[in-house]
């Protein structure tokens, strides 16, 4: 029998070297936002998704999010690592012959390697609600206009980077829970965006995590 999944489909971990969410606190605030699924996409790598997966007691949906020669693309139910630096075109299929979907992250957001004009149909669905993008308004906007004229589905999520931020934005998708019916569920567009911006202090405080961690870093290194 179906239900309805809540999931984040757009989360970075410390396997991310711009993120600080450890596994431990994506399963804390997951949990206290009543999420059910969370989608680890860190950039050009499946390992630190697929560990986590298997380390904690939480529904994850191994995925990636991959640097094209076009822009930035999630692939979900990635086990595989995909070459960065290819078209948008054989990114997308890349993430097809993988067994996954391919979404075009926000498309419209500055400051974040956006794919913009290089979606196609081809691609699975489009993030239409991304909670970290700016300017935020014009972003989700754009996003609605794209993914309406190529009459892809729309999903949502944080791109989140620091803890608190995991669930802000969020997808409802109408299918059992677990991964590969939840990627079938979004391929047919059985699913619906939620969700709103990060608050301002929100976003200063992900930048100052983000440097005590390079700060940190650079002190081992």
């Amino acid at each position: 029998m179906d239900m309805q999944v809540k999931a984040d489909l757009h989360v970075h971990t410390t396997y991310s070297s711009d993120s600080v969410i450890t596994p431990k606190e994506l399963v804390f605030y997951a949990k206290k936002r009543g999420l059910t699924a969370v989608a680890v996409t860190d950039h050009n790598q499946v390992e630190g998704a697929l560990k986590i997966a298997k380390e904690i007691d939480f529904l994850i949906i191994p995925g990636t999010e991959i640097s094209s020669l076009h822009g930035h693309i999630v692939g979900l139910n990635v086990n595989e690592l995909i070459p960065r630096g290819l078209s948008a075109d054989e990114t997308v299929d890349r993430i097809h012959k993988a067994g996954g979907i391919a979404i075009a992250c926000h498309p419209f957001a500055l400051l974040k390697g956006s794919i913009g004009g290089h979606v196609s149909g081809k691609f699975d669905a489009v993030e239409t609600i991304n909670a970290s993008a700016f300017p935020f308004n014009r972003a989700t906007s754009k996003a609605n206009q794209l993914a309406e004229r190529l009459k892809l589905p729309k999903v949502a999520g944080t791109d989140a980077h620091y803890g608190p931020v995991i669930g802000q934005a969020y997808t409802l998708i109408d299918s059992e829970a677990n991964v590969e019916a939840i990627v079938k569920a979004i391929a047919n567009g059985q699913c619906k965006p939620e969700g709103t911006c990060i608050s301002l202090l929100m976003r200063l405080e992900n930048q100052g995590r983000f440097f005590w961690k390079y700060l940190q870093n650079s002190k081992t290194a």
